[in-house]
């Protein structure tokens, strides 16, 4: 029924999902979370630190100086967020599985809780790394090429996003394409972002639909569209001269942007992850999965909130943890044992 999801359990030594106790979804953020020294809290371990060093020497940036000092218009760049996202993700993840072994994605048991990773856009390389699909240290790498590209291609052309709230879905998806847009984003609890030409965006939020608000976003170009398929290519090309996975399943599902479908064999989630640059993020499909297969805690890392606050809007009831420093461990811990 869930596409991969047996085999990612059965390469791990994990049972299946009726058999354990605790079912816990890694929320990976994606690019517009980003907040000026967002790594400061992080950088006081050392351990931290030189994982942030080790980092930024295969991405050839300072990660380091943009997680610290950098300002708001310095990391709302695209080829510095993406990457800066993916490894203050990885950190806090790193932090989370030492303080929280149930979390830890090597060497997963039968009795381990079942655990289940998801990415928003570029979060998901970082939902890669956490399940084995990459080393953190080529994720963030292989992000850094995907934040230039991307970063070039939106030079290329006047193009952006808009967020539209609220609406009837099926009025809002019509206003869309009768506006030569595309919805790049589709994020559930009443969001969808259009992208396309900034001629097209000013059409719609000259004229929004029925019962929304059009709101244009900050970002450098249309991403998730065919806008982006130079930076497919060179995303392509950097995946391909990594050369061959050591494995064949992941350590654990990793939930598709593109559906919402637990993945666990490798070479879909990188086809995909690849595919990904000029389709559309359906985070309203992974919210589906989520609250399908039963997952009961949302554990976002840092830079966390957005994804979080779309789970609480979606789904009031379910336990939510945002991990943003080493001070917020404590509480996941304790969710993670409740």
């Amino acid at each position: 029924m869930l596409t991969g999801l047996g085999g990612a359990r059965q390469a791990t030594g994990a049972g299946p999902l009726g058999t354990v106790d605790g079912v816990f979804a890694l929320l990976c953020p994606g690019q517009g979370s980003q907040t000026p020294g967002m790594l400061t809290p992080w950088l006081e371990d050392p351990a931290a630190a030189d994982l942030i060093a080790e980092w930024s020497e295969a991405a050839d940036i300072d990660l380091a100086a943009h997680g610290t000092t950098s300002g708001a218009d310095t990391i709302r760049d695209t080829s510095i967020a993406q990457p800066l996202i993916v490894a203050t993700s990885l950190v806090a993840y790193h932090a989370a599985a030492d303080a929280v072994p149930a979390l830890r994605t090597e060497g997963r048991q039968s009795t381990s809780p079942t655990l289940d990773v998801a990415g928003h856009s570029v979060g998901e390389f970082t939902a890669a790394a956490i399940a084995g699909v990459f080393t953190p240290a080529e994720a963030v790498a292989l992000v850094a090429e995907r934040g230039r590209a991307m970063a070039a291609c939106a030079a290329a052309e006047a193009t952006g996003m808009s967020a539209v709230i609220g609406g009837e879905p099926d009025v809002v998806l019509a206003a869309i394409h009768a506006a030569d847009l595309v919805p790049a984003n589709i994020n559930g609890a009443g969001q969808v972002v259009a992208a396309g030409l900034v001629t097209a965006l000013a059409r719609l939020e000259a004229d929004p639909p029925a019962g929304a608000r059009v709101r244009r976003l900050d970002v450098a170009g249309a991403f998730h569209t065919p806008f982006m398929d130079g930076a497919q290519l060179r995303l392509s090309r950097a995946v391909a001269a990594l050369g061959s996975r050591p494995r064949t399943w992941a350590a654990i599902p990793v939930l598709s942007c593109r559906d919402g479908q637990p993945i666990g064999d490798l070479t879909r989630i990188v086809t995909r992850m690849v595919d990904q640059v000029t389709r559309p993020v359906r985070w309203d499909q992974i919210m589906h999965s989520i609250k399908s297969i039963g997952l009961r805690v949302a554990i976002e890392l840092a830079p966390a909130g957005v994804l979080t606050g779309l789970i609480r809007r979606e789904m009031p009831g379910m336990a939510r943890v945002k991990v943003n420093g080493p001070g917020d461990l404590t509480q996941l811990a304790e969710a993670v044992a409740a």
